[in-house]
């Protein structure tokens, strides 16, 4: 087992965020993490989420339950769960860290008693740096993303991070923008601030249907 590296600290993780650098490991088994700051960054607009008429239908046939930060740690190892991770014990203690501090946070979906979903990230500011999601029913990701985004955005939040694009969050709305575009838009972000617990968690006929908030 890979024992977590004590150089690195929550308090160095935020500070690092705050410069537009995250971290990451080259497996589970590897104690070494390195950071990352891309050419071209992942972004998921708030007011831009591609919700289609399949999936909004999905969802508000309510067939998941959703909640905020109440399993986080679920939720992190079911993210890590899967052949090839990036999330070592250290990323592991440290998000742990950052949740207990108010920092972190999870986005779980619920299918009765069991996670089936979730995505969990940092928030700074009006900034969300989403970190990973897993998904364990079909469109469970989808729909997680669909509350979270819309969650985010009553709250004042108006940058989500995605670090990377992927097809799938392309599909979703996703864009990558040059490192310095992102840089000025997590400036931009980082002098407000939003309150990820301000407001309850959108009900399935809301979702996908909030705007950024401007008061926040």
């Amino acid at each position: 087992m890979a024992h977590p590296d004590p150089e690195l600290t929550a308090d160095l993780l935020l500070r690092a965020y705050a410069m537009g650098v995250f971290p990451m490991a080259e497996g589970r088994d590897d104690p070494h993490v390195f950071w990352v700051d891309p050419e071209a960054r992942g972004v998921l607009p708030l007011d831009g989420f591609h919700l289609s008429r399949s999936l909004r239908k999905r969802i508000r046939q309510q067939p998941f339950s959703v909640t905020l930060n109440r399993d986080f740690t679920g939720v992190v190892q079911g993210c890590a769960a899967r052949d090839e991770t990036w999330i070592n014990d250290t990323i592991f203690d440290l998000y742990g860290q950052l949740h207990a501090a108010g920092f972190a946070h999870s986005f779980e979906l619920w299918e009765g008693d069991a996670l089936v979903g979730g995505v969990y990230g940092v928030s700074l500011g009006r900034a969300f740096f989403g970190e990973s999601m897993f998904s364990r029913r079909r469109d469970a990701s989808k729909i997680v993303l669909a509350y979270a985004v819309t969650h985010l955005s009553a709250c004042g939040f108006t940058l989500f991070d995605t670090q990377f694009l992927t097809d799938h969050l392309a599909s979703l709305g996703g864009v990558e923008v040059a490192r310095e575009a992102y840089h000025e838009m997590l400036s931009k972000a980082l002098e407000g601030v939003a309150d990820i617990a301000a407001r309850p968690l959108p009900d399935a006929h809301s979702v996908g249907s909030v705007r950024p908030s401007v008061s926040a």
